[in-house]
């Protein structure tokens, strides 16, 4: 947008009014993919598409040392986190990630944990209570993956942490009520964390041999320093607290089902190969993460737009992942897109994009794929009845989610029992 002089107007305003259609209504206004704007006053471009993803994962282009807002920081990654690090130290640090998140064996481990607990919650439920799917999802996950990971968790404490895990992600997006909970729920959190390594360290706790513990507490940076308590804490909630997030796929998930019954057929059948084209699809379909920010590294030039030094650089997530350039069709819900198929990394996605290894793509999107493509057949093979309620799922709100969370009754376990995540 621009005045009568050409200058590009400020647009802050954009993202809290549009939510995830901002980035997709400046480029459709401008008929273009490429768009400069301004945000609270500083130049931005805005860019999409597979060349845009490779430019903008090209560390001689864009940095993500100083792009990150405080308010996300200190909500849903945390301080001097692996995800404000660039070039050497970023792939340091990352790869104890990928060492962790990207074990086939490790990632089925976890997936059983995480199907454990919900055979266990699933009984305790089967009662003809009204269960919200979110906050069930939430719970497992919490007791999973902390299981997983070797981090002491009594029973009596699974609900406050997964309460707080979610807040951290509910209120990164907004400044009001939602962000202090959130900063309150990842002060908490860090804390307990904090303290779990001091003692791990010291020989109080014994960290599981091959553990998410014993790997954070040991880690050392390229310096050879071990992270500061308070910063293994975060890096540990780097694990925990997206793992904890696929609640809202899970939500996502049962509201696919509920819209389309027909994809139940595929899933109830036991067709891995068809979870996961379906996790894909989901993960397309459904808005989670709008964009991602970095700044331009030197004046730069994106097919013809000047990007000065210092810039923004934001790369429309949800635009690309609706884009009819990539996906015909891209509003209609269809797994098939993803059937015998390995998604593009530089077409699909959600989580970020190019290559995992080097750049800032989330390392624990294998997690992620994997957990939601047992979720949906056990969804799917689990009886249940969809009471009347709100499941509007509105655009300005980040992140999104079904107003009501996606309530079930007169749950039946007929068919509930998990498919194991080992591989076979």
């Amino acid at each position: 947008m621009t005045d009568q002089r050409g200058r590009h107007l400020d647009d802050s305003l954009g993202l809290p009014l549009n939510g995830y259609a901002w980035l997709p209504a400046l480029a459709r206004r401008d008929g273009r993919s490429a768009v400069r704007t301004r945000i609270l006053g500083q130049p931005a471009l805005t860019l999409r598409g597979p060349d845009a993803v490779r430019f903008f994962y090209d560390e001689r282009h864009v940095r993500r040392h100083g792009a990150i807002p405080e308010p996300v920081q200190g909500t849903l990654f945390g301080h001097r986190a692996v995800h404000t690090l660039d070039g050497a130290d970023h792939r340091h640090r990352k790869a104890m990630f990928l060492s962790l998140l990207t074990d086939p064996t490790g990632v089925a481990d976890l997936v059983d944990h995480v199907g454990t607990a919900w055979n266990e919650a699933i009984a305790k439920g089967g009662d003809g209570r009204r269960i919200v799917l979110f906050d069930e999802a939430s719970r497992v996950l919490t007791k999973g993956v902390c299981g997983w990971a070797g981090v002491p968790l009594d029973d009596a404490d699974i609900a406050p942490v997964a309460r707080d895990l979610t807040a951290m992600v509910d209120g990164f997006a907004t400044l009001g009520p939602r962000h202090w909970r959130a900063r309150r729920a990842r002060g908490r959190r860090e804390d307990w964390l904090a303290g779990l390594v001091e003692q791990v360290r010291a020989d109080v706790v014994i960290a599981p041999a091959g553990s998410v513990l014993e790997a954070v507490a040991g880690h050392r940076d390229r310096d050879d320093q071990p992270l500061d308590p308070q910063l293994a804490a975060v890096e540990l909630l780097n694990v925990i607290r997206p793992t904890v997030a696929v609640s809202w796929f899970v939500a996502f998930t049962a509201h696919a089902l509920h819209r389309w019954p027909e994809q139940r057929d595929h899933l109830r059948a036991g067709d891995v190969a068809y979870a996961v084209a379906f996790a894909h699809e989901v993960r397309r379909f459904y808005p989670f993460a709008p964009f991602v920010g970095g700044r331009a590294v030197t004046d730069l030039t994106w097919q013809g737009q000047h990007v000065p030094e210092g810039s923004l650089v934001l790369l429309d997530i949800y635009g690309q992942n609706h884009d009819p350039a990539l996906w015909p069709d891209p509003y209609r819900f269809d797994p098939q897109r993803f059937v015998g198929r390995t998604p593009d990394p530089y077409e699909l996605v959600p989580q970020g994009g190019a290559d995992r290894r080097t750049g800032h793509r989330c390392p624990g999107e294998d997690v992620t794929v994997a957990l939601l493509a047992a979720f949906a057949g056990w969804l799917a093979r689990l009886d249940y009845t969809v009471p009347e309620q709100d499941l509007t799922i509105s655009l300005r709100r980040i992140p999104a989610l079904p107003r009501s969370r996606f309530a079930v009754t007169d749950v039946r376990l007929t068919a509930a029992s998990p498919i194991s995540g080992r591989p076979r």
